[in-house]
């Protein structure tokens, strides 16, 4: 018997917008929470004035969120239903939270964004698009929700949703479904609604046992060494001249006889082994963490990075990237930072703030600093160089992070080349349900 297929997904909108109710309704619906957990939010919701269990506590588990009644932090939970199992990550819907939405972003397959029907497309709404078109996040999903607020209605559904659609070409986002929801009462959530007669489309549920998870990275084989691996005392004779190369595959795959060259140095050899907790692989995919052994005594340490000889990344020290800016400091030319890209950590300088993105207007404009939250390109020098690729090609060795070098704080998320002008398939469009 399989296991469900795995999907990820991180829910975004903006403050107040229900999204942990959403997420409670996920769980309660789908009956993924247990009698003690349910025992517990009723308990607390009536200590609050409710009537009934408010779902949203589900999720906000921090005394400060419960005590403010807003989620502050990523918020993970875990469930499966017959047909597929998800790891879900709440996010927090204020501003100044943007980074953590950034955070549960960056490995979702699926983002559902919510919008109140009765506020329609807002800044954060935008914002959150933004976000999730920068990190090529593969599906996003807009829960129209408290449309009992709008009494149900038709209309305010297909103005919300063309607001949604055109936005979304703005900012380049692939492909948007929309669904009109009740995360209060449940309608459309888990089971689909009698109040909307005029909406044919699937419950967010459905939609999300639907939606293919994210194929990763494909193409050329790609390995961040992580630990380099020499026994050492009591180790058998066996092992005495053991060399390994621990990490993950980030992308593609790598096989027993290929030809790999090391970066940043540019060393060519050979795979001559693929060693796992579980006995020798012939062959290692994307997201699978091995031991590599390799032919020759060649020079490898914690950061390089073992590629496909037929086709390996440029090593560069010049990197044009978008950042998404989530420190309270601005960010400025001159600025000295680490940057993490997979395992290697260098010294990197800001040489120029080239714009950031206007999210009213859907377009990069000149700017000399970055501050929290925005978005925009900038061009840095490092240190030595990295072996690194378009974020379009690969968003594993195509991102990184920029890190405070006094105090290890990460500053900002970044992409490298230019996401903010990058076009998307040109056959992808909205997704919306004739009404």
């Amino acid at each position: 018997m399989t296991s469900p297929q795995l999907l990820r997904l991180a829910t975004a909108g903006s403050v107040d917008d229900g999204k942990s109710t959403l997420v409670g309704r996920l769980l309660f619906d789908s009956k993924a929470i247990l009698a003690d957990q349910l025992d517990a939010v009723e308990r607390v919701s009536r200590e609050r004035g409710f009537a009934g269990a408010d779902l949203a506590l589900l999720t906000d588990g921090l005394r400060a969120e419960r005590e403010q009644g807003i989620t502050i932090d990523v918020a993970y939970r875990y469930f499966a239903t017959a047909r597929r199992s998800f790891v879900l990550a709440d996010c927090p819907g204020h501003v100044q939270y943007t980074r953590n939405t950034v955070t549960g972003a960056s490995t979702a397959d699926v983002v559902v964004l919510l919008v109140d029907a009765r506020k329609g497309v807002v800044e954060q709404t935008r914002r959150h698009l933004a976000v999730a078109s920068l990190l090529r996040v593969p599906h996003v999903v807009v829960a129209v929700n408290k449309i009992d607020l709008v009494d149900f209605s038709a209309e305010r559904y297909a103005a919300v949703s063309d607001d949604v659609a055109r936005v979304a070409r703005e900012l380049g986002v692939a492909q948007v479904h929309t669904v009109p929801v009740s995360a209060l009462e449940g309608d459309n959530v888990v089971d689909a609604s009698t109040r909307t007669p005029w909406y044919p489309g699937p419950t967010l549920l459905g939609l999300l046992e639907e939606l293919p998870p994210a194929a990763g990275d494909q193409g050329p084989g790609r390995f961040p060494v992580q630990l380099v691996i020499r026994p050492q005392g009591s180790a058998g004779p066996e092992f005495r001249d053991y060399r390994g190369y621990a990490g993950q595959v980030a992308a593609g795959t790598l096989a027993v006889g290929e030809d790999v060259v090391v970066l940043p140095a540019g060393t060519r050899t050979t795979v001559v082994g693929i060693d796992t907790a579980d006995g020798p692989l012939d062959r290692a995919r994307a997201g699978q963490s091995v031991t590599l052994r390799l032919g020759d005594d060649v020079d490898v340490a914690r950061g390089d990075l073992v590629a496909s000889a037929a086709d390996a990344p440029e090593v560069t020290q010049d990197v044009v990237g978008t950042l998404a800016w989530l420190s309270d400091r601005p960010l400025r030319a001159g600025t000295r930072l680490l940057l993490k890209h997979t395992t290697r950590v260098v010294q990197a300088v800001v040489r120029d703030v080239v714009g950031r993105l206007d999210l009213d207007a859907a377009h990069l404009v000149p700017a000399d600093e970055l501050t929290l939250n925005d978005i925009g390109r900038v061009t840095l020098r490092l240190a030595s160089p990295i072996a690194a690729e378009e974020y379009l090609v690969s968003r594993t060795t195509g991102s990184f992070l920029l890190i405070d070098p006094h105090d290890g704080a990460t500053l900002a998320a970044g992409m490298v080349g230019d996401a903010l002008s990058a076009a998307r398939e040109p056959g992808d469009r909205p997704v919306q349900y004739s009404i």
